[in-house]
C-alpha cells in the first residue's frame, strides 16, 4: 500500500469520526438547551444510534455487498448525509428534528462498516495497517470535540444560551460535504461478492450456535446488560458536565478518546497478565467506578474525580468491547468469524444499548425538577447496574486461554 493511499485512507477516517463525534457528544446538551427536550426525548433521540445499528446490516448486505463501490456509496450517503445535519440545525422543536436525525443514523450507522471495507480491501496486511489507519478517526473525534469548546466555546454557559450549539451541525454538515465529495477519488472498491445474502447471515444468525458454549452465552448476556449503563455516559455525560458549570467540556470529554489510545495498546499485556475474564471484569468494573465519579464528583473541589471518570472511558471501552471482540473471534470458526462479530454488534449497539437509552432518558426525568438535575441520584443508577453485571459475570463465566495475536 503506497503512502499517498494510506494519507487518503486516514483522511475518510479522520472525516468520518470528525463528523460523528462533532455533534453526538452535545446532543443532549443542545436538545435540553434549544429544544427544551425531555429526558425520554434525549433518550429516542440517541436510541436512533441503535435503531441504525439494527437496520445496518439488511443496508449493507443488500446493497454494498452486491450493488455499488463501497466507496461511491460511502459518497451518496455522506452527500445526503450533508443535508440532513443542516436540516437538523434548522429544526425548532423536537418533533420536526427527530425525523430527519432518525434518517440520519440509518444512513450514517452502514458507513461504520463501509470505511472500513475500503481500507481492508486496500491492505495486503491489515493486521499491520489497519490500527494505524483507524487510530485517525479516533483524532477526527478528538479534534471534533477540542473545536467546539476551545476555538468555538459553543458549550460556554453564555453561547448555549444563545443557542450555539446548532452550529455543531453546520460544521458536520460542511465536513460530511466534504467527505462525500472526497469518497469518490477514493480507491475503487467494487463488490466483493454478487451472491445474495439471506436475512439471517446478515444478523449474524449463523452463529448462534456458539451460544450453545455456556461461557459463550454468559458472556453475550453481559455484553447486551453492560450496554445499558453504557448508554447513560453518551446520553447524559455533556448535559451532566455542563449543567454543573465545568469549563469547556467537550473538550475535556476528548480525554476519554485520549485514554482509549492508550489502554488499546495496553490490551495485549492485560490479557496476558490476567486473561480473559479479568481483564473483561476490568471493563465491567471501571463502568462502576466511572459513575460513582460523576456521582460524588463536582465542578470545583472534586473536580480531579469528574477527570478521572471520563479518563476511564478508555479502559471501559477496550477492556470489554476490544477484548470481547478478540473473544468472540476466538470462539467463532474460520467460517463463521464475520457473522459472530456482526451479532455481538447487533446485541449490543442495537439492543442493549436501545435498552440503556430508554432506561436513561426515564431515571433522568425522575430526577429533574423544573429542568435541574439530581445528577447524584441518576449516576446511581448505572453503576450499581454495572456493578451488578459485574459480579453476574464474575460468579458465572470461567476463566479460559484465548489465542490472540499480540
Amino acid at each position: 500500500m503506497s503512502m499517498a493511499v494510506k494519507v487518503r485512507l486516514s483522511a475518510m477516517m479522520f472525516l468520518e469520526f470528525f463528523i460523528w463525534g462533532g455533534w453526538f457528544v452535545t446532543l443532549g446538551s443542545f436538545l435540553a438547551g434549544n429544544l427544551a427536550a425531555s429526558g425520554a426525548q434525549i433518550g429516542m433521540a440517541y436510541s436512533t444510534q441503535s435503531w441504525g445499528a439494527i437496520i445496518a446490516p439488511f443496508a449493507i448486505g443488500l446493497i454494498a455487498d452486491r450493488y455499488f463501490n463501497a466507496e461511491r456509496l460511502l459518497g451518496i450517503i455522506h452527500l445526503v448525509g450533508a443535508v440532513l445535519l443542516y436540516l437538523l440545525a434548522r429544526a425548532t422543536s423536537f418533533n420536526a428534528f427527530y425525523p430527519y436525525l432518525l434518517g440520519y443514523m440509518i444512513l450514517y450507522m452502514p458507513t461504520l462498516a463501509l470505511v472500513n471495507s475500503v481500507a481492508f480491501r486496500q491492505m495486503d496486511d491489515p493486521a499491520k495497517h489497519f490500527s494505524k489507519i483507524r487510530l485517525w478517526g479516533t483524532v477526527g473525534w478528538i479534534i471534533a470535540g477540542l473545536v467546539i469548546s476551545y476555538l468555538f466555546a459553543w458549550d460556554s454557559a453564555a453561547a448555549k444560551a444563545a443557542g450555539a450549539l446548532k452550529n455543531t451541525f453546520l460544521m458536520c454538515s460542511a465536513a460530511s460535504l466534504l467527505l462525500g465529495l472526497f469518497s469518490f477519488t477514493l480507491p475503487a472498491t467494487p463488490p466483493a461478492s454478487v451472491k445474495p445474502k439471506g436475512i439471517g447471515e446478515m444478523l449474524g444468525a449463523e452463529a448462534l450456535g456458539l451460544l450453545r458454549d455456556r461461557n459463550f452465552l454468559v458472556f453475550f448476556v453481559a455484553s447486551i446488560l453492560i450496554c445499558i449503563p453504557l448508554a447513560f455516559y453518551y446520553q447524559n455525560a455533556n448535559l451532566f458536565l455542563t449543567e454543573i458549570q465545568v469549563a469547556n467540556a467537550t473538550g475535556k470529554q476528548t480525554i476519554g478518546q485520549m485514554s482509549e489510545v492508550l489502554f488499546m495498546l495496553a490490551v495485549p499485556f492485560f490479557l496476558g497478565r490476567f486473561g480473559m475474564k479479568g481483564t473483561l471484569l476490568l471493563g465491567m468494573a471501571a463502568w462502576a467506578v466511572r459513575y460513582l465519579m460523576f456521582a460524588y464528583g463536582d465542578a470545583h473541589a472534586l473536580a480531579w474525580m469528574l477527570l478521572v471518570g471520563i479518563a476511564l472511558h478508555g479502559m471501559c471501552y477496550d477492556f470489554f468491547f476490544v477484548s470481547g471482540q478478540i473473544y468472540t473471534d476466538s470462539k467463532a470458526g474460520a467460517q463463521y468469524k464475520s457473522a459472530a462479530q456482526g451479532m455481538i454488534t447487533l446485541a449490543t449497539y442495537g439492543v442493549g444499548m436501545l435498552i440503556g437509552f430508554w432506561a436513561a432518558g426515564r431515571i433522568t426525568d425522575q430526577f429533574a425538577v423544573a429542568g435541574v438535575h439530581d445528577w447524584h441520584s441518576i449516576w446511581i443508577y448505572p453503576a450499581v447496574f454495572a456493578a451488578g453485571v459485574f459480579l453476574l459475570f464474575a460468579l458465572s463465566f470461567r476463566n479460559e486461554v484465548v489465542a490472540y495475536k499480540k
